[in-house]
């Protein structure tokens, strides 16, 4: 198994999904690990784009992860407030320690076309899934070449090759990210640093059936967000969707000794499908 005492790892969109399942694989291999993601309060329950959990939640995941015995951290972030994300950082470090692994999974979509795109839909999205990695990446790369050592993994998609209806700004951003992920490569590479994108197909996560739902809704046929699920998953050359684990086990490969010859790449899990 891969171990990974001693390394102290930051994962943004944290708290569910992806994010979730990635902190905890990353804290059973022994990381200390900070967790942050958008945090509603009560009163907003539920947006149009993503399910943002409560701060009820918090504890919960800090509770989660704690129990493997690692060093935990855990609170609300914004990754689109740089003097959010900066204080995050900056607490993160004094409960865990300067962070050499960073896992961007924070990310949102919407149903929507370009006909009739506002700019504030466009730039939520973007500003999530684009600039809010390069600001924790600006945030955390100095220290990893300064010390010889880090790994950077995005979480990016095959929309990031792959065109998808209705979502130019998920798409976008993702291409964006694949660009972003090849620039820190580079600007890493001579001092130990790695940076990998991870596309994946479908995962089952909340997200993805928030985004279902949106497209059951803005087809008006009628059929069951149920209905939906099953016809991906028949649709893919597996017959399955992928799950958060297969991403995770992954993402905890790319941060071991064994994964430093692996940067600058895409590698998607898609279980042979094209999107």
């Amino acid at each position: 198994m891969t171990n990974l005492t001693g390394h102290s790892a930051i994962v943004t969109g944290g708290f569910s999904g992806m994010g979730f399942a990635i902190a905890t694989a990353l804290a059973k291999a022994g990381a200390n690990v900070a967790v942050g993601s958008y945090v509603a309060p009560p009163q907003a329950g539920r947006s149009d784009a993503a399910y943002y959990p409560g701060t009820d939640e918090i504890e919960r995941v800090r509770s989660a992860l704690a129990a493997h015995g690692t060093k935990v951290h855990a609170a609300h972030l914004d990754v689109r407030d740089s003097p959010l994300t900066d204080l995050f950082f900056a607490e993160a470090q004094a409960a865990i320690g300067p962070a050499d692994i960073l896992v961007n999974a924070a990310g949102t979509t919407a149903e929507q076309p370009v006909c009739g795109h506002s700019d504030e839909l466009w730039d939520k999205i973007v500003d999530t899934n684009l600039s809010g990695a390069f600001r924790t990446t600006r945030a955390v790369l100095p220290g990893m070449i300064a010390r010889g050592w880090g790994r950077i993994v995005n979480i990016g998609s095959t929309a990031a090759s792959v065109g998808w209806k209705d979502n130019p700004a998920y798409c976008a951003s993702k291409a964006g990210l694949l660009g972003l992920t090849r620039c820190v490569a580079l600007e890493g590479a001579a001092h130990g640093v790695t940076c990998v994108m991870i596309s994946p197909t479908w995962v089952e996560t909340e997200l993805m059936r928030r985004n279902v739902a949106q497209v059951v809704e803005r087809e008006g046929k009628g059929r069951s967000v149920e209905d939906a699920m099953d016809e991906f998953r028949k649709g893919n050359p597996q017959g399955r969707m992928m799950q958060p684990e297969e991403i995770a086990a992954l993402a905890v490969f790319l941060c071991s000794d064994l994964a430093k010859g692996i940067t600058m790449e895409n590698i998607q899990i898609t279980g042979g499908a094209l999107w």
